[in-house]
């Protein structure tokens, strides 16, 4: 049974095509991954199918009383509510009959005897659908996906606005799962947990009863879970059985075979037109070549993608810093309240540090006060000689209206625009995105632009934040390959075990620090 139809869909974003004639259906308990590079149009695909954005072509069909759930990390948390009463909000409707089935005993002895027979079956009836749905077992419910989720650790009657960016991230995908409605959308979940509840996760969408469509790009968690994958890729939208590495081997034929049709046609399409450049002159040959050109234009086309700039990122290196990088001292970090006990931590150049543990630790706050970038509660950190530091920031909320070449002109300024155009092109970036404004970007195309100002500045010290969200398959890998290349000193914030593995020295475990909660 399908529960959702996409019919001949159509989208643009001024002149630029996301979506030609594109349909899509989805079945119940389908498993979705939905993969594609940077820009493609995943997120634009989600907004579409959940009335946020309009296709300018096409229909998009649900069918009747399908309860959709759909992960919008731009959620507001209301201030005065806990993470449990967020929580319990998954379970509203219950709750209101539980109140509409008191409300009827309360009111039986004001009813003659036909009402009060009304009422008692309207409560009996109530009274089940509470059962069947599980109300007297809400609160294991939400200590379960609590737990799995980190949140329970925080303590449950913790205020919501006063989590960090990633802790209500957490908060909105509990209550959404919560919910379990007929079919979850979810974009790119995992950006926002530590390995962990990663895998919790993994377990729960893989035993997950209905429907679900992931944008993910982390490839582990969707062969973990996914058994169909929908790859847009050149304005289409291509259905696979399958996990990942099904789509792949797939992908790869499929990719072989329009090829070798393409060059075939090519062949054929020189063919008739050269006997009809030949022909359609001489009375004698005319109408033969008439019957060509008809053949011509009547053939179907095949299309095949043109070849994507494919990212190279290579970091310019400064002068050898000192041997020292930090030496922090009963350094406390934190805003108004602390979030760590007191450090004693020593870097020394060469060593390349990922620092690990569950959401909400400090682990940001740690980079910003190593860094100056906000003071330390407490404590004092000593910087060595010779440092050139280049720092990627996490999350950059502000809506950025510069355009492209601007924005990184701002801070390459010893560069003319072929310059800046060329470099932005090594990222992975095309003509259309450097000529748009940052916030039309996609988040791993701003990543890219981002991660453009920071490889083109000499450095010797890399603070990186969570540099591979957002960022694509292709683009992660070259940018572990650079980072393993680079011959200064890392330190890095990431919660993929599979991309920082390979490029670190040493890992820190910043649970060990943290405060009691």
């Amino acid at each position: 049974m399908s529960i959702l139809t996409v019919k001949n869909m159509s989208h643009r974003f001024g002149d630029r095509a996301i979506f030609e004639d594109v349909s899509f259906r989805l079945l119940k308990g389908e498993h979705v991954g939905l993969i594609g590079d940077n820009g493609e149009g995943k997120s634009t695909f989600m907004n579409i199918i959940t009335n946020k954005l309009m296709p300018d072509e096409g229909q998009i069909e649900w069918s009747n009383k399908v309860r959709i759930g759909y992960m919008d990390q731009h959620t507001e948390l209301k201030k005065g509510k806990s993470i449990k009463s967020v929580l319990r909000e998954a379970f509203s409707y219950l709750f209101d009959m539980e109140t509409k089935m008191k409300d009827l005993y309360d009111r039986i002895g004001e009813m003659n005897e036909e009402e009060m027979s009304k009422a008692l079956q309207q409560a009996a009836n109530i009274q089940d659908t509470l059962d069947n749905n599980g109300f007297y077992s809400i609160d294991s419910k939400i200590e379960a996906v609590a737990v799995g989720l980190g949140l329970r650790n925080l303590g449950l009657d913790k205020e919501v606005t006063d989590l960090s960016g990633g802790q209500r991230t957490k908060v909105i995908l509990a209550k959404l799962l919560l919910e379990e409605p007929d079919i979850l959308l979810l974009d790119e979940p995992t950006n926002y947990l530590d390995e962990d509840h990663i895998e919790w996760l993994k377990t729960y969408l893989k035993n997950y009863q209905n429907a679900f469509i992931l944008i993910s790009h982390d490839i582990q968690f969707l062969n973990s879970v996914v058994n169909i994958i929908c790859h847009i890729e050149n304005k289409s939208l291509t259905r696979y059985i399958g996990n990942y590495d099904n789509f792949t081997r797939a992908y790869e034929i499929n990719k072989k075979q329009l090829k070798s049709a393409y060059e075939r046609q090519q062949e054929e399409i020189a063919r008739l037109e050269d006997f009809v450049k030949k022909n359609k002159a001489r009375a004698a040959t005319r109408g033969m070549a008439s019957a060509r050109q008809k053949k011509l234009d009547k053939m179907q086309k095949i299309k095949i993608a043109g070849e994507k700039p494919k990212p190279q990122f290579e970091f310019k290196s400064s002068r050898t810093s000192g041997k020292m990088i930090f030496e922090a001292r009963d350094l406390v970090i934190g805003y108004s309240e602390p979030l760590s006990k007191p450090l004693n931590l020593t870097m020394e150049r060469g060593q390349k540090i990922a620092l690990v543990g569950a959401n909400g630790l400090g682990k940001s706050t740690l980079l910003k006060s190593l860094i100056g970038l906000i003071k330390p509660i407490s404590g004092e950190v000593k910087l060595g000689d010779y440092q050139e530091i280049g720092y990627f920031e996490q999350e950059i909320k502000e809506l950025n209206t510069n355009g492209v070449i601007d924005e990184v002109w701002n801070d390459l300024q010893g560069y003319n625009k072929s310059q800046i155009r060329s470099a932005l092109a090594k990222c992975g970036l095309t003509n259309k995105h450097i000529e748009s404004t940052v916030s039309i970007l996609s988040g791993g195309e701003q990543a890219k632009v981002r991660l453009c100002k920071l490889i083109n500045k000499p450095t010797n010290i890399l603070i990186l934040d969570e540099p591979t969200n957002h960022l694509d398959v292709e683009a992660k890998d070259e940018l572990k390959r650079a980072l393993k290349k680079y011959e200064g000193s890392i330190l890095l914030v990431c919660h993929e075990a599979e991309f920082y593995r390979d490029v670190v020295t040493d890992i820190w475990n910043c649970e060990e620090w943290a405060t009691d909660f």
